[in-house]
């Protein structure tokens, strides 16, 4: 995804910033908001920024974003 867009994009719920996480193992790119819980996915190198197609984080991955922004 190009590092550009990303700094353009923000989280339709809350509009905050975005992380982008990568899973190797699952297969998925997403877009993490820390503010909404929220993962947006990564679709062809296409963000998918619907809050009906994103799904929430679970507390682990919550604390990862809290632990890597502090």
């Amino acid at each position: 995804m190009d590092s550009r867009l990303l700094e353009l994009l923000v989280c339709p719920v809350t509009k905050a910033s975005l992380t982008l996480k990568r899973d190797e193992s699952a297969g998925r790119v997403e877009l993490w908001c820390r503010a909404s819980g929220l993962a947006y996915p990564v679709v062809d190198d296409i963000p998918v920024m619907l809050e009906s197609e994103a799904r929430v984080l679970n507390d682990d991955e919550k604390a990862s974003l809290a632990d890597r922004n502090t």
